[in-house]
């Protein structure tokens, strides 16, 4: 049985109510288009599920840069989601301000990146003569070399392991 936003009975636990944990959990399943591996929640781009005063069920996204080719097809598997769900009333709304950073991705989705061979991006804030060096997501060695500033997509840089000789991607600091 789909839960639907009539069906569901507000629940204060966390201050939010049953729909908008379903929706937190439902979004969690859909995948960047991009890297499948992550989900748009694990990406960070997902900036609120609430309710308004008028009842109606908001949810934010961020594109994660101006211009991101994927940024289409994220609205469109997250309207189908909340449509397929029961959540078609639910307003879908994009947020601009603040502007999406690599910071917002998840420690899951850090993880998830690493397990899949990307190297995750460093902190945004970090001063660069602080940052941790770039590991090779494969065999960790810090011996490595950028071959180019873009990779599969344009938010990500291809580099190679000395070490491993394994090319790799690293998902750029944004």
């Amino acid at each position: 049985m789909k839960a639907t936003e009539s069906s569901v009975v507000a629940d204060t636990a966390g201050g939010q109510t049953a729909a908008e944990r379903a929706v937190w959990r439902l979004l969690a399943r859909v995948p960047d288009p991009e890297i499948p591996v992550l989900s748009i929640v694990d990406l960070g781009i997902v900036r609120y599920v609430r309710r308004a005063g008028d009842g109606a069920l908001h949810v934010g996204i961020t594109p994660t840069y101006s211009g991101c080719p994927a940024t289409a097809a994220i609205r469109s598997a997250t309207r189908a989601a909340l449509d397929e769900a029961g959540f078609g009333a639910a307003l879908l709304e994009e947020v601009l301000s603040p502007p999406w950073t690599s910071d917002w991705i998840t420690p899951q989705g850090r993880a998830k990146l690493e397990a899949f061979g990307i190297a995750p991006p460093a902190p945004a804030a970090a001063p660069r003569d602080t940052a941790e060096p770039l590991r090779c997501p494969r065999c960790g060695s810090l011996s490595v070399a950028r071959i180019s500033e873009f990779g599969s997509t344009p938010c990500k840089a291809h580099y190679v392991c000395s070490a491993c000789r394994e090319p790799f991607d690293h998902f750029k600091c944004i």
